[in-house]
């Protein structure tokens, strides 16, 4: 019974994120410094749509589920409901990869693909992983772990700032925009590129749901069920540091979708499963990254707002409210 319930409310949930993702998709397409009708969205010869708005709507949805699956994987693996690409600074490790590989390209005149990108934001998030796998043998406790993630962000950041001193403002312009957040650079190729990995990786995760909610109950009891634990860590770790770095390449850092969305996500189903909590994930980080976007670039244009600033208005609050509730318990 109990299982018939949860399904009806999966359902519900799912049908309900996604009718606001199509009405949000149409606002995003409509909406602008140049409103255009429904009727027009898809016209032919429409180059602000087709070339700057649909590319931008679709690279931040899909950059709002990895952000999404990747906090709920990482929370997982640390057993820790703060645990984001963000927060831990995983994100930042990424930036770090990238500014380097940018900078390096200015000195030594090469073009950067779009799959070198992903491939140094990669290693700059398992660097930071990596670490924090290392820290968090030797610390206890939610908030020591927090807090070391905090730091690492702010070393990374403190490396990246170092290196920008040393370049004129022609050349780290694209760097500072890209390292504020922000989906204006999207294009079809990202879109494509953004598209086909993630996909694949949330396939990956769906595919492992059952064994991911054995080690959710604990790793002796998934030991028990026959679930190889160790393999399993290290694929919810390289995961997640795939969909991080994915994020992190096309659109930069983003904060507290990764942690936000999975705590909310679980709220609205009223259960932890993962085959519900993860596509529910998917979704509903889509529609806020594809909310917030719409929000920067429409309350105060022509200035668009970095997607960070309005992620941190909508996500912080959620952040606290997690912290205090775990506090009671």
């Amino acid at each position: 019974m109990s299982q018939k319930k949860d399904l009806k409310i999966f359902i519900r949930t799912i049908a309900g994120i996604l009718i606001l993702l199509l009405v949000f998709f149409i606002l995003a397409l409509t909406t602008g410094s140049v409103k255009i009708p429904l009727s027009e969205v898809f016209s032919p010869g429409n180059s602000i749509v087709y070339e700057i708005r649909l590319p931008r709507a679709l690279l931040s949805m899909i950059i709002g589920g990895a952000l999404s699956v990747s906090g709920f994987l990482l929370q997982t693996y640390f057993k820790n409901p703060i645990a984001g690409p963000f927060v831990l600074g995983i994100s930042s490790g990424a930036k770090m990869l990238v500014a380097i590989l940018l900078l390096t390209s200015v000195v030594y005149d090469f073009s950067i693909t779009s799959l070198g990108m992903i491939g140094a934001a990669f290693i700059g998030s398992m660097l930071v992983i990596f670490f924090l796998v290392i820290i968090a043998k030797h610390i206890d406790g939610m908030g020591a772990l927090l807090v070391a993630g905090v730091m690492t962000g702010y070393i990374c950041n403190a490396v990246c700032d170092v290196l920008v001193t040393f370049f004129s403002d022609n050349d780290v312009v694209n760097l500072r925009n890209w390292s504020k957040g922000s989906f204006s650079g999207a294009d079809i190729s990202s879109v494509r590129i953004s598209f086909v990995i993630v996909f694949v990786c949330f396939l990956v995760v769906l595919c492992l749901s059952k064994p991911i909610e054995a080690i959710m109950l604990s790793e002796s009891y998934a030991f028990t069920m026959g679930v190889n634990v160790k393999r399993l860590r290290l694929f919810i770790v390289v995961i997640s540091g795939i969909l991080s770095a994915t994020a992190a390449a096309f659109a930069g850092p983003i904060s507290f979708v990764g942690v936000a969305v999975p705590f909310l996500s679980t709220k609205l189903l009223k259960n932890t499963k993962p085959l519900y909590v993860i596509p529910t994930c998917f979704a509903l980080g889509a529609l806020v990254c594809l909310v917030c976007d719409l929000v920067a670039r429409t309350v105060f244009a022509p200035t668009e707002l970095n997607i960070s600033t309005v992620t941190a208005i909508l996500g912080a609050p959620v952040v606290i409210f997690m912290i205090v509730t775990n506090r009671r318990r």
